[in-house]
């Protein structure tokens, strides 16, 4: 494993600048928007237009690099994501930053599947899954490190947006400079919505759920500080504490899922992260509790991002080796589907019922995953045939990564 990641030195490096700089911009632009007084709602609209867009380069993006190959697609839409950064300080209007949104949801996914691309080429059956887990530390620990950025500067300013557009233009070069073969592409495969549907209904129920509850933390936590009055340091800790604790539970609760039918556990957690809604939901002058707020917000995102990665382990139960990469790549449309809801949401339910709105949707969609691993539990037999060991994966994989699940392997 050690040599395939030294192998790959120059993808984990541009992978931290993309994740640092698409954390940081997440944040930043709530709180920018907030401060040039876009509703809670209209934010949730903005934001809504990353994962609309993320969805379109999982389709579009591997075509283009089939035709004009991998460095020049990385270093077109990485210049295309970092013009678009600053973008937003030429405009004022709701709509232009929601294209500039959605355009940069399409460049942050083509750059992804080249990435990934790029680390498939790296693996082989006996260090994929190790891989894909360095790969996921490295996505999600870079969002956590973005928050910290938020420090450096007043969001009113345009010191931020231009750090953003540097570490954009930053990633190209450990790309760029890499004597490392081209790998050679090929489109990976789809299943239809009914036929996944037919395979694992938990597992595309559960995701695309999942989905909703991921983005709606990562965007409307910054408006429930904001509306707390919170400053943006306490902000950045909240995206933080969340990203940092899904990042710890990951791996035990995978673990733990390979242990017993996994529904079970898709029931448990979000019963489990139900009463930590509610209590952030009723917390007494949570501002003036940063501590308590930081380690309850830390706990629900660990009841909250693992979710996805035993859903698709709970999917590759049901398949046989030659349907894994094909199935996983839909279930990541299938979750991006659900991310497209997260921003809006959110933004409405604390714009129409105040801040701790936040939590009371998402102990909603926390009570709706329950139920529908309890109604599976109820209605299905467990699966005793083809499980694999659960893998942490990161809710910004792409189809392509999909190919670096252990079980793909012959």
């Amino acid at each position: 494993m050690w040599a395939a990641i030294r192998g790959s030195w120059s993808l984990f490096v541009g992978m931290i600048f993309l994740m640092v700089s698409n954390g940081l911009l997440t944040t930043l632009l709530t709180l920018r928007a907030d401060r040039l007084g876009f509703s809670d709602s209209a934010i949730g609209l903005v934001q809504s237009g990353y994962p609309v867009g993320a969805l379109l380069g999982c389709v579009i993006a591997p075509r283009l690099i089939m035709r004009v190959g991998h460095i020049r697609i990385f270093a077109a839409l990485a210049s295309i994501a970092s013009a678009a950064a600053l973008m937003h300080l030429v405009t004022t209007d709701p709509w232009s930053w929601g294209a500039m949104r959605l355009l940069a949801g399409f460049c942050f996914s083509g750059l992804y599947i080249v990435a990934e691309s790029w680390l498939n080429s790296s693996a082989d059956n006996e260090n994929r899954g190790s891989l894909l887990s360095v790969y996921f530390v490295v996505q999600t620990g870079g969002v956590a490190l973005g928050q910290l950025l938020l420090n450096v500067s007043n969001p009113d300013g345009i010191l931020l947006f231009v750090v953003v557009s540097i570490l954009i233009s930053f990633s190209l070069v450990p790309m760029l400079v890499s004597d490392d073969a081209i790998p050679p592409y090929e489109i990976p495969e789809r299943v239809s919505f009914m036929n996944l549907f037919r395979l694992s209904p938990m597992g595309l129920t559960g995701s695309f759920l999942n989905g909703i509850s991921q983005t709606t933390l990562y965007v409307a936590l910054a408006l429930y500080g904001s509306a707390l009055g919170m400053g943006q340091a306490a902000i950045g800790g909240l995206i933080g504490s969340m990203t940092v604790g899904g990042m710890l539970f990951q791996f035990p609760l995978g673990k733990i899922s390979d242990m017993m039918d996994r529904r079970l556990l898709i029931a448990g957690i979000p019963g489990l992260s139900i009463p930590v809604c509610l209590v952030l939901a009723n917390l007494d002058n949570p501002a003036e509790n940063l501590l308590w707020v930081y380690l309850l917000v830390g706990l629900l995102g660990g009841l909250t991002l693992p979710v996805y990665s035993i859903c698709m382990a709970h999917m590759n139960d049901h398949l046989n080796r030659s349907q894994v990469v094909a199935a996983s790549g839909t279930l990541v449309l299938i979750l991006a589907s659900g991310m497209t809801l997260g921003p809006t949401l959110g933004g409405f339910a604390i714009e129409h019922f105040g801040p701790e709105g936040i939590f009371h949707l998402l102990s909603i969609t926390a009570a709706l995953t329950l139920m529908t691993a309890l109604f599976r539990l109820w209605s299905s037999p467990a699966a005793t045939q083809n499980r694999a060991n659960a893998v942490a994966v990161s809710a910004n994989l792409t189809p392509e990564a999909t190919t670096l699940y252990p079980k793909a392997s012959e």
